[in-house]
């Protein structure tokens, strides 16, 4: 949990970093709760789970969220356990519990966790730890937009020499490798000012 006391702050953050869900608490000191709203569901996936917290007099401000796309509210002061319930409750929604090491086999790809390569079509395909690495974590978040900060973090650490391009480079080599296209089932895109994508969609 990361919180933040101005929303202007947050804007900031959500800028170059992704988060699981957010709690947005409607009355904050410099930009509103409504606005931060308004904000994150233009801006950033519409899958990004956002629970509001607001007075119990504030009826027209709750009906004016969920309108604009917030998935749960919670009445303030929040009880602890209702509000981990709902949060809980969202997070099993947007992000079903299948991860890589659960599932090793996603259409034509398949993870071999052994020899950390993957197979298309049963057909190994040799890669760096790093390209292995950088997959497997677009393929536990699919369909999900992963900021560069948060790549960043995940892949190469607290490696602060690590250059703008080295990313760009080993992405472009993972959807050569593996032939990340439509035809194939998946799409990994660019996020324009945020990051990448990997998409799983259906073949024609």
């Amino acid at each position: 949990m990361h919180p933040f006391l101005l929303g202007q702050d947050l804007l900031n953050e959500l800028k170059r970093e992704s988060y699981d869900l957010l709690v947005l608490d409607l009355l904050v000191p410099d930009v509103s709760g409504v606005e931060i709203l308004q904000w994150v569901r233009e801006k950033l996936p519409p899958t990004l789970p956002v629970l509001v917290l607001t007075n119990l007099s504030a009826e027209e401000e709750v009906v004016a969220c969920l309108q604009m796309g917030a998935d749960d509210y919670v009445v303030k002061p929040p009880r602890h356990s209702e509000l981990v319930a709902r949060v809980q409750a969202l997070l099993r929604r947007a992000y079903p519990q299948t991860t890589v090491a659960e599932r090793t086999q996603y259409g034509i790809y398949r993870f071999e966790t052994g020899s950390g390569n993957i197979s298309v079509n049963d057909v190994t395909v040799e890669m760096t730890q790093k390209e292995y690495d950088l997959t497997r974590l677009f393929f536990s978040n699919l369909n999900r937009a992963l900021s560069r900060a948060h790549i960043l973090e995940a892949i190469w650490s607290r490696d602060i020499d690590v250059p703008s391009r080295t990313m760009d480079t080993h992405i472009s080599k993972i959807r050569a490798k593996l032939e990340l296209r439509p035809e194939n089932g998946y799409r990994l895109t660019p996020v324009y000012s945020y990051g990448y994508r990997l998409e799983e969609v259906g073949k024609d």
